[in-house]
């Protein structure tokens, strides 16, 4: 029976769904972030630790395993030695053929065809397919780009909420909430600093937000801005030539009603998910198309 596995590997969760040929789904499974500051070794383990659980659901024999034509996106690809190092690795399977995560995304959202993603969650990034042109808006990797994401929302809230210790801001709950997260201690927030993750900072994303919502200043000025900067990428690649563009990944629904009408006007839902496109790339990799 043919098969495959799809592995979607981001900055907060690893994701693997496996599939038979006709796309039922025969196991999925999930584990920590595949980027992490911890380096590849350390993503690797959650690859593995997610695939394992999608072969182990399927009941897979380890024949059957040798079998599977495998996909993976995997956050941070471009930087330096990650793809030589996937490549590298003896991965169980028949064939393996990897991607950027912003890449599965987007074969995912458009099953293939032209069009654009803006991926928003623990960072951010902009993709487009255009014909033959593939492009990238972004993704260079927190705290210098991931514009509008839940790390750099959490970044920002840290540092108003020092400012309002400082006096330099008014207090709010806002700013109450993440000093009391940290004791009210500035030199406790310093430390964190030193080993944070942009997950760790993006865990304070829910909390701005829900601030926002309800009118809190400080959480509102950040959302706002951040609605901002996730506009000025979309705009970017409708310029140049994209038909269509989907906001994506986990914080696109919290974001998406903070964008200009302008700009939710342009938006589509995307047709299927990451790790749908992963199987896509997986597809592909073994010389099989989609019905």
């Amino acid at each position: 029976m043919e098969m495959y596995l799809g592995i979607d590997g981001g900055g907060t969760h690893t994701r693997a769904r496996l599939v038979s040929a006709d796309g039922i789904v025969l196991g999925i499974g999930e584990a920590g972030p595949a980027n992490t500051p911890s380096g590849l070794a350390q993503g690797l383990l959650a690859i593995e630790e997610a695939y394992s659980q999608a072969v182990a659901e399927a009941g897979l024999t380890e024949a059957e395993i040798s079998a599977i034509h495998a996909g993976m996106g995997i956050a941070g690809l471009n930087r330096r030695g990650v793809l030589e190092g996937l490549q590298a690795h003896d991965f169980p399977f028949a064939t393996t053929a990897f991607a950027s995560d912003a890449a599965i995304a987007n074969l995912g959202a458009h099953e293939g065809a032209d069009g654009a993603i803006v991926v928003v969650g623990t960072g951010s990034i902009g993709f487009a397919r255009v014909g033959e042109d593939i492009f990238t808006i972004g993704g260079y990797g927190f705290p210098v780009s991931d514009e509008g994401s839940g790390a750099e929302v959490g970044l920002r809230a840290i540092r108003r909420a020092l400012w309002a210790r400082d006096g330099r801001i008014p207090h709010s709950p806002m700013t109450q909430e993440v000093l009391d997260r940290f004791h009210g201690s500035a030199g406790e927030i310093v430390d964190w600093t030193m080993r944070a993750t942009p997950a760790d900072y993006a865990e304070f994303a829910p909390m701005v937000l829900d601030h926002a919502i309800h009118g809190e200043p400080n959480a509102e000025l950040i959302v706002q801005e951040s609605a901002r900067r996730i506009e000025a990428i979309v705009r970017t690649m409708l310029d140049r030539g994209a038909p269509h563009c989907c906001l994506m990944g986990g914080m696109a629904s919290s974001m998406h009603d903070w964008l200009s009408p302008s700009i939710r006007e342009q938006l589509r839902d995307p047709l299927g998910d990451p790790l749908d496109g992963a199987i896509l790339l997986a597809r592909t990799r073994a010389g099989k198309k989609d019905d």
